[in-house]
């Protein structure tokens, strides 16, 4: 019987919404369903943790995640790649003093 420990594992696409923490970052994943009575499109997201080894992901960045073994309390799944680098942190912008 050949190795076969690889099993397949589930995986998600999402989006880092924070990365504040070390080795762990925040995916969230959104599922755009349609409503089944009026048929309006619902956007639902679900936060998971994800375990990031080499703390490379920023926030904004879109990545691919994969199940895994309990890591921590909250955190079962692990950043396979980062699929495309996001914008990062949305930047406030300041009122001028003085300007009506």
């Amino acid at each position: 019987m050949p190795d076969e420990r690889s099993t397949k594992r589930r995986t998600k696409t999402g989006r880092v919404s924070s990365n504040k923490m070390n080795k762990t970052v925040v995916v969230d994943v959104e599922l755009v369903t349609g409503h089944r009575l009026y048929g309006r499109t619902l956007r639902r997201t679900r936060s998971f943790k994800a375990h990031d080894e080499t703390n490379r992901c920023e926030i904004g960045d879109t990545v691919l995640i994969a199940e895994s073994r309990p890591i921590s309390k909250d955190k079962h799944w692990v950043v396979q790649q980062i699929l495309r680098r996001g914008t990062g942190e949305p930047v406030e912008i300041q009122d001028v003093p003085g300007e009506d």
